[in-house]
């Protein structure tokens, strides 16, 4: 029984590795908190603008855009 189950955690492991990490980002990573501490781009894992600045209050950090998604939305001409 315990055999099952680690092999069974161990393919899910396996499984979920193996699916990029981009697919994640692309929802999740649109606002950056930024400052001294955080540097440049700095903790990327904002969906909104509001929970960024939620994070940042308080602070002296700032809220920018993450540049990999402003620049993953340029047009190509």
């Amino acid at each position: 029984m315990r055999r099952t189950i680690l092999t069974l955690a161990s393919f899910s492991a396996l499984i979920a590795a193996t699916f990029p990490a981009a697919q994640a980002h692309a929802e999740n990573d649109r606002y950056c908190l930024q400052g001294r501490i955080w540097g440049y781009p700095g903790n990327c894992q904002f969906a909104s603008y509001q929970q960024c600045l939620a994070t940042a209050s308080g602070t002296s950090a700032y809220c920018g855009i993450n540049p990999r998604y402003a620049f993953s939305q340029q047009r190509h001409y």
